[in-house]
C-alpha cells in the first residue's frame, strides 16, 4: 500500500466545502493555514505539487449575496469570476510565508480532450513545477459550459495527475474513505483500507454527493480512481475537513486508497506508443546517441521530417539507417518542423518569425 511519505510527485484534491464555511461563505482561514504548512513540509522534503482547488463559485456566491440554491449558468459563471481571484489570492498568502510561489492554472475538459491543449497544459505545468512553484489548478467555470466542463473536482484532479505524471493523488473529503454504503445513513458500513481493483460490486456501492457545497460523490471518486490508477498513480480518498489533513494522513488517518495498475511513466509511455504516427523524424548519429542517454530531440539533430503532422500528433524517430528507434509526440507542426531542423534551438524564432519551443520532442513525451 502506498504511503504519502513515498510521493514523490503530489496532487491534492482540495473541495470547496473544506475551504469554504457553507453558513457565513467565508474562507476558513485556520484550515488554509494549516493546509499551506503541510505543503510546505510535503515540498521540503524533495516532493512536487499541484493543488486542484475548488471554492470560486462558493466564495463569489458569498460575496456577490447569491442565495443557497442552484444558480442559473450566468450566475455561476458570474460568481466564478468573482470568486477566482480571491481563491488564487488566499492560496498566494497563505503558501508566501513558507517561501513557495504559486501559479494559478484554469483549464476545462478541452484543455484535455485536445492533444495540442493537452501538452501546452503539461509543458505550462511541467516548467512550474521545475521552477519550484506550485500550481492552484482549478476548472475555468467563468467560461465553461455543460458542454466543456469536467463537472467535478474529483475528475479534473485525476486528470491533472495523470497529465503532470504525478505518483499520488489525494482526494480530501467530507468522509474517511470509501464505504460499502453511505455510513451516515448505514451503521453497519464498513470502511475499506486498500482497494486493488475497482469492480462491479464496489461501483454498486457508491452514492451521489452529500454536501451542499461540493459537486462530486463516491461516484465520482471512482471514475477519478479509475483514471488515476489506470496511469500508474496511487489514489486515497480520507477527511479533509481536519487541520493539516496531509500531516494527519501521513500520521495513519483513515483512508482508502487505491493501488496503481503500473509505474505511472510507464504507463505514459505505452500510450505514446500505441498511437498511430502521423510522420517519421530521422535523426542523425549524435541525436540518436542523445535519445539513448535519455534527453530530448533538438531540431539540430533532425536531418529530415516526413509526413502532414500537427503539435502534438505522434512520429516515428528513426535512425540514418532507417531503424525505428522509438515514437513521440512533436511540439511543432510538419511545416515548421521542415523549417527548422537542423538549425540550433537559439535560431528557431529567426526561422519562423516567432519564438517556439527549443524542442522538437521533449523526453517525457517520448518513448523508445
Amino acid at each position: 500500500m502506498a504511503t504519502l511519505s513515498e510521493a514523490r510527485r503530489l496532487v491534492v484534491k482540495i473541495g470547496s466545502a473544506l475551504l469554504v464555511d457553507k453558513e457565513t461563505g467565508a474562507l476558513r482561514q485556520d484550515w488554509l493555514k494549516s493546509m499551506a504548512a503541510d505543503v510546505a513540509r510535503v515540498k521540503a522534503r524533495g516532493a512536487d505539487v499541484v493543488l486542484v482547488s475548488s471554492g470560486s463559485i462558493a466564495l463569489g456566491r458569498g460575496i456577490l449575496k447569491l442565495p443557497p440554491v442552484a444558480l442559473p449558468l450566468e450566475q455561476s459563471q458570474a460568481a466564478a469570476a468573482v470568486g477566482q481571484i480571491r481563491l488564487a489570492r488566499a492560496w498566494e498568502e497563505a503558501l508566501a510565508p513558507h517561501g513557495i510561489t504559486t501559479a494559478q492554472v484554469l483549464v476545462t475538459l478541452e484543455d484535455s480532450a485536445s492533444r495540442r491543449r493537452y501538452l501546452n497544459s503539461r509543458a505550462t505545468m511541467e516548467t512550474l513545477i521545475g521552477f519550484g512553484a506550485v500550481p492552484i489548478v482549478n476548472e475555468n467555470d467563468t467560461v465553461a459550459t455543460d458542454e466543456i466542463r469536467y463537472g467535478d473536482n474529483d475528475r479534473l484532479a485525476a486528470q491533472v495527475a495523470v497529465t503532470v505524471g504525478a505518483d499520488q493523488l489525494i482526494l480530501l473529503s467530507d468522509v474517511d474513505g470509501f464505504y460499502t454504503a453511505n455510513p451516515a445513513q448505514d451503521p453497519k458500513a464498513r470502511r475499506y483500507d486498500v482497494i486493488h481493483q475497482i469492480t462491479p460490486e464496489i461501483e454498486a456501492m457508491a452514492g451521489d454527493a452529500g454536501s451542499g457545497l461540493s459537486k462530486g460523490g463516491m461516484k465520482t471518486k471512482l471514475m477519478a480512481a479509475k483514471t488515476a490508477t489506470g496511469a500508474g498513480c496511487a489514489m486515497a480518498i480520507t477527511e479533509g475537513s481536519v487541520l493539516h489533513p496531509l500531516s494527519a494522513l501521513e500520521d495513519g488517518a483513515n483512508a482508502t486508497w487505491f493501488t496503481p495498475q503500473m509505474d505511472p511513466h510507464a504507463a505514459r509511455k505505452g500510450w505514446i506508443l500505441a498511437m498511430k504516427p502521423c510522420g517519421v523524424l530521422t535523426v542523425d548519429a549524435g541525436a540518436a546517441a542523445a535519445l539513448a542517454q535519455g534527453r530530448s530531440l533538438l531540431p539540430v539533430g533532425v536531418t529530415r521530417a516526413e509526413g502532414a503532422f500537427g503539435r502534438g500528433d505522434p512520429v516515428t524517430i528513426r535512425d540514418a539507417e532507417g531503424r525505428a528507434l522509438g515514437q513521440g509526440l512533436t511540439r511543432y507542426t510538419a511545416e515548421e518542423a521542415q523549417a527548422i531542423i537542423g538549425h540550433h534551438s537559439s535560431e528557431i524564432e529567426q526561422v519562423l518569425g516567432y519564438p517556439g519551443r527549443a524542442v522538437l520532442i521533449h523526453r517525457d513525451d517520448m518513448a523508445l
